[in-house]
């Protein structure tokens, strides 16, 4: 599109999405996932590249830096988050609507743990 003095052009964004690592090296989100069946994985995918164009569509903050990306099937399926900087989000886990307080708390800890530890390298 142009007016004859400027050109918009639409890009999509390039948000990379990386999961969270514990202490042991594995990663929560990925032992979650690998439980769900074959449409509620499909549907977490399906949120997972939402965010990696940039759409935060469904996606509230719980506090402390973590946000909730919320998935309405079945029992409601939560994906929790932190963002570091404009174009990096960390899977910190999910879990499902009835879990949601206790994954909300577990997630806030693993984004503390994340950002010690970068802290802590970059020293």
């Amino acid at each position: 599109m142009s007016d004859g003095n400027i050109r918009v052009t639409a890009y999509m964004s390039d948000v990379r999405v990386l999961e969270y690592l514990d202490p042991q090296a594995r990663s929560p989100f990925a032992a979650w996932f690998e439980e769900l069946n074959a449409v509620a994985s499909a549907k977490v995918a399906a949120a997972l590249y939402q965010l990696t164009v940039g759409n935060c569509s469904n996606v509230k903050g719980v506090g402390a830096g973590v946000f909730e990306r919320k998935i309405d099937i079945g029992p409601g399926y939560r994906v929790y988050f932190g963002k570091d900087g404009d174009r990096l989000v960390i899977l910190l886990g999910g879990s499902t609507k009835q879990r949601q307080q206790q994954a909300i708390e577990t997630a806030k800890e693993r984004w503390a743990d994340y950002r010690r530890r970068k802290s802590s390298k970059k020293t």
